[in-house]
């Protein structure tokens, strides 16, 4: 996603830029990378749900193709959309497997390889079906930015997929020439990519329907993933037709247009009820009012709100925060990040990453590890995932109940307790609001 300061100049820019032909392939690099591994093997004080689950986990790629959208250029025309898309889940690798890598560029279009902990193409698991996740980025970003909590989830017994938004990747947009390329279609698209996904794969005739139980469905969006995934929960848009002017529209052509971006449950008439959970990661859209406040106080299906508090990008007071507050979930959750920005969702910057502003900042935190940082999204997710979506009532009693993470001495010197599977004086800068108590 864009830092704020910078809309003035996609208001101006945005109808020129959109109509720009993509200039990069989405595709793994040609060239063979040495794959470098992102994380330590996982300290002790980290929390205990962060740790791998039962399952060996496999991964494949796949395409699938959303037929006869609407064109994001013209407004007019239909054509197939495609995606690609990563795939996680519950494998059975033989023995002499070896663990693949994960192959993508940087905003700078620099190739890097990052190892995996995971079997490419394994043979799945299929003596149980598994919920489904799908996982999406944000604007500019990529399948496989959120590997962690793919694998993770799938260790766990769930099928995750990963989406590659077209029009909307790292190796599709020039973020030097034209950086907001392709944010009009990823306006249009994001969340009935979303709904797509879950369609396909509850098809029989998918790759995976052997396994998956996509009766029981979530969503994980990060940023503008984070953005679509309101909407496919019940968030409707709220696109003005001043709004669209200042995003660059003709006055007659955002008119026109608003029934086309006003859309409410990722395109369709009602909330899909096989939506059980949602998370969003620092959901970009409601500093600037994207999201109607009566749809959001219809919201239904439980979330959980991720933020830092000096988000500056999404905003947090007036963006993830109000997002929470607004929706209508009595099962809705913020946890809050203190003193982190917008990047608390992405792997931690591989190394070729370092030398730019532009790339190193689409991963960085100058307050937090990335590591720390993706250990307890795992645990987090983990835990409301289980709790929301398996209905397991274990999995729900590792949701806090004490705002602060922070431990506090009492007046004999004893610490308070820990938050539910944190480490005794490791769990601080955190915070967990939570509707659903008094």
């Amino acid at each position: 996603m864009f830092n704020t300061v910078y809309q003035g100049k996609f208001f101006n820019a945005v109808v020129g830029m959109m109509t720009c032909a993509i200039l990069f392939s989405a595709s793994a690099p040609a060239q063979k990378l040495e794959p470098q591994k992102l994380y330590s093997k996982q300290p002790s004080v980290m929390p205990e749900l962060a740790l791998p689950g039962q399952y060996k986990v496999g991964v494949s790629t796949i395409q699938a193709t959303h037929p006869q959208q609407l064109s994001a250029t013209d407004f007019k025309t239909l054509q197939d959309r495609t995606l690609t898309l990563e795939v996680w889940y519950p494998a059975t690798p033989k023995q002499d497997a070896v663990k693949t890598s994960y192959e993508n560029v940087s905003r700078l279009h620099i190739p890097f390889s990052l190892a995996a902990e995971a079997y490419r193409d394994a043979p799945q698991l299929t003596d149980s079906e598994f919920p489904l996740v799908v996982l999406s980025h944000g604007y500019t970003g990529y399948r496989t930015i959120m590997y962690y909590l793919g694998e993770h989830l799938a260790s766990h017994g769930y099928v995750v997929v990963g989406i590659d938004h077209t029009d909307s990747t790292t190796g599709e947009i020039d973020f030097t020439k034209a950086p907001f390329a392709g944010f009009v279609s990823t306006l249009m698209n994001r969340a009935r990519d979303q709904q797509f996904v879950l369609d396909y794969f509850s098809e029989a005739s998918s790759p995976f329907a052997a396994v998956i139980d996509s009766d029981k469905a979530a969503v994980i969006g990060y940023s503008m993933g984070g953005y679509g995934a309101v909407n496919t929960i019940g968030g409707c848009y709220n696109f003005t037709q001043a709004g669209l002017q200042q995003f660059g529209f003709p006055e007659a052509a955002a008119q026109a247009l608003m029934p086309v971006f006003n859309s409410c449950n990722a395109g369709r008439e009602t909330v899909d009820p096989r939506w059980k959970a949602m998370v969003a990661f620092a959901p970009w859209g409601q500093e600037l009012n994207i999201h109607s406040e009566k749809s959001l106080a219809n919201i239904k299906v439980p979330s959980m709100f991720v933020s830092g508090d000096y988000d500056d990008v999404s905003g947090y007071e007036k963006g993830v925060r109000r997002l929470y507050e607004q929706s209508g979930s009595k099962e809705s959750y913020l946890m809050v990040y203190q003193n982190a920005r917008h990047n608390i969702a992405p792997h931690p910057a591989p190394q070729e990453t370092y030398a730019t502003d532009i790339d190193i900042g689409h991963y960085f935190e100058p307050s937090w590890s990335s590591e720390t940082l993706n250990r307890i999204n795992q645990h987090m997710t983990l835990a409301f995932l289980d709790c929301k979506v398996k209905a397991d009532a274990n999995a729900c009693g590792y949701l806090p109940v004490r705002e602060l993470s922070n431990q506090v001495k009492d007046d004999a010197g004893k610490l308070s307790a820990p938050w539910p599977g944190f480490k005794d004086r490791w769990g601080t800068g955190v915070m967990f609001l939570r509707k659903d108590q008094p």
